[in-house]
């Protein structure tokens, strides 16, 4: 049997993308993403001990990762914003994606970090609503509200 910290050594390895793509998200620039994935990586290699059931490392990563998007944000004190070239230059285009795909994605970059987070881990990461409780540290009502606020502003921002 594995013991916990290969379990997260292979978690981090056979979801790569997606912790990246979480990251970009945040940071908006490929370097800045890599390196909160990396911090995040290394934090969450020195608290593995903190680890209690390791079923929970999906959560306990995704809670460091999305702490580590938080402060890089704080750090660098401005609001962090994407031009639409920017975005079309990190997407491969296929028959799957389309300009709709793109609007709704910057739409999603204009939500308040909250709202953005819950947004990201509920449809792009497939969380559910108690899973998204433990990473951002709230309690389930409060997910629910802040996805419910999150459809709403992007409802209005699509209809505009």
């Amino acid at each position: 049997m594995q013991d916990v910290k290969e379990i997260l050594i292979d978690y981090v390895k056979n979801n790569q993308e997606k912790l990246y793509r979480i990251a970009f998200s945040y940071s908006k620039n490929e370097e800045s993403a890599l390196d909160i994935v990396q911090e995040a990586i290394t934090r969450a290699l020195k608290n593995i001990d903190k680890l209690k059931e390791e079923k929970y490392v999906k959560t306990w990563f995704y809670k460091i990762l999305i702490n580590e998007c938080l402060q890089y944000i704080k750090k660098n004190k401005r609001i962090i914003t994407c031009e639409l070239q920017e975005i079309e230059d990190k997407i491969e285009w296929n028959d799957d994606i389309n300009i709709d795909d793109i609007e709704l994605y910057k739409h999603i970059q204009n939500l308040n970090v909250k709202l953005r987070t819950v947004i990201i881990l509920r449809f792009f990461e497939d969380m559910k609503i108690d899973e998204i409780a433990r990473i951002t540290k709230t309690n389930v009502n409060t997910v629910k509200s802040r996805l419910y606020k999150a459809l709403k502003e992007l409802n209005k921002l699509i209809k505009v």
